[in-house]
């Protein structure tokens, strides 16, 4: 019995190891259209919430001062987390799902990240094409669909 034990870890890791790893585009499409609407949800939710918890901090730590003249670095971390979220949509969350869905559809596309992703997307769908196809770009030569080993 104690002999067997070792050739059947060998052989479970060897089988575990054959796996692929999932992509982010199989993860994605693994999700249901109401657990697509609720993550690209509480990505905007911690957006949103990462640039409250930043702005409360910022007033907090120079209330004082009355000198204080935000820095442009602020101003433009504040810019970059307002393009993670599409705000000509509205509250129409199922267009990003479905826009995410045919970013995915493409396989150059398989293994780009979900944020990067939903990035891409709300910049697309608050008419910035120029800089969503930009990052699109640069996220395929990034995240290659089959990476050298």
């Amino acid at each position: 019995m104690n002999r067997f034990l070792p050739i059947l870890l060998l052989v479970w890791g060897v089988l575990v190891q054959a796996q692929p790893p999932k992509t982010p585009a199989q993860y994605w499409a693994s999700l249901s259209k109401k657990e697509k609407i609720t993550f690209v949800n509480g990505a905007y939710a911690m957006a949103s919430r990462l640039k409250s918890i930043h702005q409360e901090q910022v007033n907090y730590e120079f209330s004082h001062d009355p000198n204080f003249r935000e820095p442009y670095f602020v101003e433009r971390f504040y810019e970059i987390i307002d393009e993670h979220i599409a705000t000509e949509i509205g509250y129409h969350l199922s267009i990003i799902t479905e826009h995410m869905d045919a970013l995915y559809a493409n396989s150059d596309n398989a293994r780009i990240p979900l944020m990067e992703a939903i990035h891409i997307v709300s910049l697309a769908q608050d008419g910035n094409q120029d800089k969503a196809n930009l990052l699109l770009l640069q996220a395929q030569r990034k995240y290659p669909p089959f990476p050298n080993k």
